[in-house]
């Protein structure tokens, strides 16, 4: 499916009737250049076929996923390095929890189709602990001052 597609409304973008596209406003590079130098859009964007996903595979996640998921792309806490190339674990402290909001965050650069956009794949909750073993672990690209 591409994202070429035609606004229709608030930050919803449809191809076809089935296709929905949600706008999450554009990206700030001063964050999220630590996982591309290459982008060619500002634009983020979550498909229903993510929030499908991130509600089935990761329910326990879902509500505050969703509640969350400006704020955690606007303002994230930690950036780590995927295995994926030009992805990033996007990891945000929910507010009145022990937990933090972890995205997957995909950034279009200059190898993808010309037609995508930078996209969130999918969404969960990490626990402190799991949260302590990333910072000792993985390979942090970004981290809020």
């Amino acid at each position: 499916m591409g994202y070429n597609c035609v606004r229709v409304g608030d930050d919803i973008i449809r191809k076809k009737k089935s296709d929905v596209i949600h706008n999450l406003g554009e990206l700030d590079w001063k964050i999220y250049e630590c996982i591309s130098k290459n982008h060619i859009c500002d634009e983020v964007i979550i498909t229903d076929e993510q929030v499908k996903h991130i509600r089935e595979r990761h329910p326990e996640a879902y509500m505050d996923t969703m509640y969350y998921l400006k704020r955690i792309i606007d303002d994230p806490d930690y950036i780590f390095k995927d295995k994926q190339p030009n992805t990033g674990l996007i990891v945000k402290k929910i507010e009145n929890a022990k937990e933090s909001a972890l995205l997957v965050l995909k950034i279009l650069t200059v190898n993808d189709r010309k037609d995508y956009k930078n996209s969130v794949i999918t969404g969960w909750k990490i626990t402190e602990r799991r949260l302590n073993n990333y910072l000792r672990n993985k390979e942090i690209i970004y981290r809020k001052e």
